[in-house]
């Protein structure tokens, strides 16, 4: 029996399926689970970018251009975390794994850190102002470490999960409804909430934060089943010495610089997360359908809703586009689609009037009963914004199985096996991007009048509503454009792919019979070289 052979049946053994020619496939349940990690850290996202500025401005009466900035600055410092815990993941082997450790302690750093951050700052004396405002910026700061900690594992855990380009597209899938059971049970949960209280209210906060922490812990604790299976040196790279990372410093600038696909793939996503953080702000759905179409309990969840719904058929279909033809012709074809539609959302908006009953939302009212209100300016809307949100929503997190392509791309161009600082190399430039965005909503509000974060009782005044058009619909149809020229000359295709796991599949197997690492990746050094390798299998 061949070496290949006694490895896939040893494999097969242990419940992990395996093919002869390396090709790593996970179970089903391994791929519903893991990007619960994603949903788990989402969670915190939400609290941190939405709602954490009303909890320091409203409940501790801290200034509000501090409030954001602090958005902005721990956004940009968790970025500089990234680089440290990848290079610590790539060097950890341990009995627990490699990921596993790192989700369970960044989970666990957050929820110390929250307690401490929305509790314990409340026991600080009126009068202790410069206090509050040193140990607000403490626990922000440990809140941030332990999200980092945490999030850097979805990037990085999914090379060892699976390296099948038909199984690795299902991850934007499962992690939409990981989102859905985190971010968004979260958000529906805020808004409502928040509609009644108000965002800036303890009341609010004493709702808000156990749901938080109890809901991320139970995610976290699925995805680290999900992983388990996985999470051992047999799924980490190449096998042999290869799974034992030396990189230094020196070599991960390397990276970088040589890895043309990494920089092009932080282009196309980070643009786009920038925009997702801004439009979907909190701030800036009060401005639309509070301020401008004063109904915000009536229209902001139903949207939110609806953009889900229409969200559905998009990652079914893009899940098959995906499989068929490779994950950059679904997120080319899908943000070219969100951008066309988006004109139409801009222009509706801009047909705005205050006043104008045939030109404001309305969808349904309770005076007088229930009945629908539906007017034709409503379900232009509904259509442009809920196929637009749909086609851009569907793509939001397809850089996350993309990433682990590039990683499986290093591997096959350089042999070294570093999924933690790839993916972090990558969250690097994206949060230092996307850390803008509250900042950015932050001074927008300034520039219009407004000292406080406006709430459902903030009224309209002059400027909203170019600015709600700028925030909700101009700033993510410029990012989805250079996500276009980024992707135009993005090689990664559904066929490369294949050939370059191929290739790894052959080095890997060549190494487990005995083959020094540095051989194998001098024999097959070319992706065309797999035909040879195949036939001497």
């Amino acid at each position: 029996m061949s070496q290949d052979s006694k490895t896939a049946r040893n494999a097969d053994a242990r419940g992990v399926p395996t093919t002869a020619d390396g090709t790593n496939r996970a179970k089903l349940y391994q791929l519903v689970l893991f990007p619960f990690n994603n949903g788990a850290t989402n969670v915190y996202y939400v609290l941190l970018m939405n709602y954490i500025a009303y909890y320091a401005e409203g409940v501790l009466g801290l200034l509000l251009a501090f409030a954001t900035t602090m958005v902005t600055v721990t956004r940009a410092l968790d970025a500089f975390i990234d680089p440290v815990v990848g290079m610590l993941i790539d060097r950890t082997q341990t009995r627990f794994g490699k990921f596993r450790p790192f989700m369970v302690l960044g989970n666990v750093v957050m929820i110390a850190s929250s307690l401490c951050l929305f509790y314990g700052t409340r026991l600080i004396p009126e009068d202790a102002t410069a206090v509050k405002y040193v140990v607000y910026t403490v626990f922000y700061i440990l809140l941030m470490v332990g999200y980092s900690i945490q999030t850097s594992c979805t990037r990085s855990g999914q090379t060892c999960l699976t390296n099948d380009p038909k199984q690795r597209p299902t991850f934007t899938l499962f992690n939409t409804i990981a989102s859905l059971v985190g971010m968004g049970v979260t958000m529906a949960v805020a808004s409502l909430v928040g509609g009644t209280v108000g965002f800036r209210t303890e009341e609010f906060f004493n709702i808000i934060i156990p749901l938080v922490i109890f809901l991320s812990a139970a995610l976290t604790a699925l995805a680290v089943i999900g992983i388990a299976g996985k999470d051992r040196p047999e799924f980490w790279g190449l096998g042999g010495e290869s799974t034992k990372s030396q990189l230094k410093l020196h070599d991960y600038v390397q990276i970088f610089r040589h890895n043309n696909e990494l920089k092009r793939l932080i282009v196309a996503a980070s643009g786009t997360k920038f925009a997702f953080a801004v439009a979907t702000n909190t701030s800036v759905g009060i401005l639309l359908y509070s301020c401008m179409m004063a109904n915000y309990n009536g229209l902001y969840l139903p949207m939110y809703v609806l953009g889900y719904v229409f969200s559905a058929p998009f990652f079914l279909g893009g899940l098959r586009l995906s499989q068929k033809a490779g994950q950059k012709k679904t997120l080319v074809t899908f943000t070219s689609l969100a951008l066309l539609l988006y004109l139409g959302v801009c222009g509706l908006l801009m047909a705005w009037q205050p006043g104008n009953p045939d030109f404001t939302l309305a969808i349904f009212s309770t005076e007088g009963g229930f009945h629908f209100t539906l007017n034709a300016y409503t379900i232009a809307f509904i259509v442009l914004y809920g196929l637009g949100y749909g086609a851009y929503y569907s793509t939001a997190d397809m850089a996350i199985p993309m990433i682990a392509d590039v990683s499986d791309y290093e591997m096959f161009r350089s042999g070294n096996y570093a999924p933690g600082v790839i993916g972090t190399l990558f969250s690097f430039v994206d949060k230092l991007v996307s850390s803008l965005s509250t900042t950015v909503v932050g001074i927008a509000l300034l520039a219009v009048g407004l000292t406080q974060l406006p709430d459902t009782t903030t009224p309209y005044v002059d400027g909203m509503k170019g600015l709600t058009i700028v925030l909700f619909c101009i700033i993510p149809m410029i990012a989805w454009a250079l996500t276009l020229v980024a992707m135009k000359g993005y090689s990664l295709t559904g066929k490369r792919m294949e050939e370059i796991q191929a290739v790894n599949g052959a080095r890997k197997a060549a190494i487990e019979a005995g083959m020094p690492v540095v051989e194998a990746m001098e024999r097959w050094r070319d992706a065309a070289d797999v035909a040879g390798a195949a036939g001497e299998k």
